[in-house]
């Protein structure tokens, strides 16, 4: 009796704990129509409208779309939710969600083998989530309180798909990006190459997007001109975020480029 009342314990303190940094987005969406893209947002610490603030997109994968408003933030929402992060990071930070049935990407996808295989339509326009993903940024940015210079973009699977895509729909915008364990069509890094430094993960076991996506776009920016970081880990299978959001640099890395500076 005495152990499960302790399990009970551990379970409520774990669960207030996740409910404490998950609180710290609110959660909004935006409607267009028929169209509904629900999101989080988390504004910094003691935030103040008359200053001005990085601002941070991060796009989920394919596991996390949904209609719940909640599911988006499992991976990647408390690395920024701590508060040390918060303290020496303040930032507008954005983790929009997918609905079940679509892409970020404009993708044909097929799951009859593994690693699944992509084909990529760029040249078809963006889908209507991505389309209102570009809506929302561009309304965060115009906000006074937004740096322009400071405008960051990540994602992991799906979401490092959407990464790639989004630099080459919006290849002014962002000052870094970091896809994990993503892909794209390598015909379309011109646009960004030079523009926008970027830091590709990707895990050489991963069976569910074959790391030679990330390696064929890495190998795209390089004849592009560009110089991407590329970490590739040995041991890791499709969950390379968790060893990329452990990288000590990530975060500085990431802050460290604003786009005046390139």
């Amino acid at each position: 009796m005495k152990k499960q009342a302790v399990f009970l314990l551990m379970l409520l303190v774990c669960g207030f704990a996740s409910a404490q940094w998950q609180s710290k987005y609110e959660e909004k969406k935006l409607v267009q129509g028929n169209d509904t893209l629900r999101y989080r947002i988390m504004y910094p610490k003691n935030f103040k409208e008359t200053e001005k603030y990085p601002v941070i997109l991060f796009l989920h994968g394919a596991g996390e779309r949904g209609n719940d408003n909640q599911s988006q933030l499992v991976h990647g929402g408390k690395l920024f939710a701590t508060d040390y992060l918060q303290e020496r990071y303040p930032a507008i930070v954005i983790f929009p969600q997918c609905p079940k049935e679509s892409y970020w990407s404009n993708v044909d996808v097929d799951r009859s083998t593994y690693p699944i295989h992509l084909n990529f339509k760029y040249d078809q326009g963006p889908t209507t989530p991505l389309k209102m993903v570009m809506d929302l940024l561009d309304s965060t940015i115009q906000q006074p309180y937004s740096d322009g210079n400071q405008v960051y973009l990540m994602g992991l699977s799906m979401g490092g798909m959407g990464t790639f895509e989004l630099l080459s729909r919006k290849p002014d915008t962002f000052a870094a990006a970091i896809p994990i364990c993503g892909g794209g069509d390598p015909n379309s890094v011109s646009s960004y190459a030079k523009n926008t430094p970027l830091w590709v993960f990707h895990g050489a076991q991963d069976n569910v997007v074959n790391p030679l996506q990330s390696i064929e776009m890495v190998s795209a920016l390089l004849k592009a001109g560009a110089y991407p970081k590329f970490t590739i880990y040995d041991f890791a299978n499709h969950g390379s975020w968790d060893p990329a959001f452990a990288e000590p640099e990530l975060l500085p890395w990431l802050f460290s480029h604003k786009k005046q500076n390139q």
